[in-house]
């Protein structure tokens, strides 16, 4: 039943240290819900029912917050073999707090938290493993978090930029970067408005700070970038 997306899966954070084999059996235990859904469908709105972790078999999904003045936030962009849902997952709360969108055509595994946090019925041997790498992503996303607070935290438009491609030069060690969103994306996980982000973006390169084309931004100084989110 899985067996096709079983080398998407084992290529997942949350199946590492699983074989091809262990992954097989846990499945069968696990049995995760399939659901496909087409780019820009609702997957869950906030305050639906939580039904499991989901994993990404397939395209890409954004989870996003509503404001009260009615503008979308964007939380996070994730791609084959993340998965979302697992703070829900150890938490007391039963329903979903961001709503999730397909941003492109996807397919999703969705693994039943009482079957990820309670004893394995079948004792599966890579429960354990399962449980452990969870813990480690719950764990990245929490800086992750921090690093979002960090960001909407910035003074104006140029602080967010400069705090949003530094922290993807520090993950890449290079000046060449690839912004993995589209523009009105990036403005929507910026917190602002789109015209205002290209604005500022052309007003940066002017002044010999960056380079762009499309998604490919060249950071010609380091330096000015830092001194804006100071």
């Amino acid at each position: 039943m899985y067996h096709e997306w079983i080398k998407t899966l084992n290529s997942s954070a949350l199946f590492s240290g699983i074989g091809e084999d262990s992954l097989n059996i846990m499945l069968d235990c696990l049995r995760p819900a399939i659901k496909t859904f087409k780019q820009r469908e609702i997957i869950f709105a906030a305050g639906r029912q939580f039904q499991g972790i989901g994993i990404i078999a397939s395209g890409k999904v954004s989870l996003t917050k509503e404001t009260y003045s009615g503008n979308r936030i964007i939380m996070g962009i994730f791609d084959v073999g993340d998965i979302f849902g697992e703070t829900v997952a150890f938490s007391n709360s039963k329903v979903w707090p961001v709503t999730v969108i397909a941003q492109e055509d996807c397919t999703l595994l969705f693994l039943p938290k009482d079957k990820i946090t309670g004893i394995c019925a079948n004792t599966c041997a890579s429960h354990n493993t399962l449980i452990t790498n969870l813990l480690q992503i719950l764990s990245k996303r929490n800086i992750l978090l921090s690093k979002k607070i960090e960001l909407m935290s910035a003074k104006n438009i140029r602080g967010k930029i400069s705090c949003y491609l530094l922290d993807i030069f520090r993950q890449k060690n290079q000046n060449k970067l690839t912004i993995p969103m589209k523009r009105h994306e990036l403005a929507d996980y910026l917190n602002i408005p789109r015209p205002s982000l290209s604005r500022e973006m052309g007003l940066m390169r002017d002044a010999g700070i960056i380079e762009f084309e499309g998604a490919n931004i060249n950071i010609k100084n380091i330096m000015k970038l830092e001194k804006y989110i100071l």
